[in-house]
């Protein structure tokens, strides 16, 4: 997903900007949420090839079915699962606007004044050093 949105991979994000920039908090953010539904994924898909198992084995005549149902808990952790992806989308998709507008105003601000490298010269009014009185 971001790959597509943003032609960057996740990690890739990261190294674009200077360390501790608002554009790399949130690019750092970005990487979070992403590997965050990666692993969401991960999870639905494995749960789903168990509760297909699980059926294909009971369609065939391959297991006995439990009186309590063929997939039991699977059902409502598939369920969760699937809840839980769609929240980490919408997370990553809002994560990814973000981004892009924290760029987008990184680069429309100009860059401060560069401070001149040699010291200004100054009145020999302002130089001079002040005697005392006594």
């Amino acid at each position: 997903m971001v790959n597509a949105a943003l032609g960057a991979s996740p990690r890739h994000l990261e190294r674009l900007h200077t360390p501790d920039s608002p554009a790399d908090v949130v690019a750092q953010l970005v990487f979070i949420a992403a590997r965050h539904l990666d692993d969401l994924d991960a999870q639905f898909a494995d749960a789903a090839r168990v509760a297909a198992s699980n059926l294909t084995r009971a369609a065939n005549g391959k297991t006995t079915i439990n009186s309590l149902g063929v997939l039991q808990n699977s059902a409502t952790q598939i369920d969760i699962l699937a809840a839980r992806r769609a929240d980490a989308v919408g997370n990553l998709k809002t994560l990814i606007h973000a981004y892009r507008q924290v760029v987008a105003a990184d680069d429309a601000t100009p860059a401060p004044a560069r401070r001149p490298t040699v010291a200004p010269i100054l009145p020999d009014a302002v130089v001079a050093t002040p005697t005392r009185r006594r």
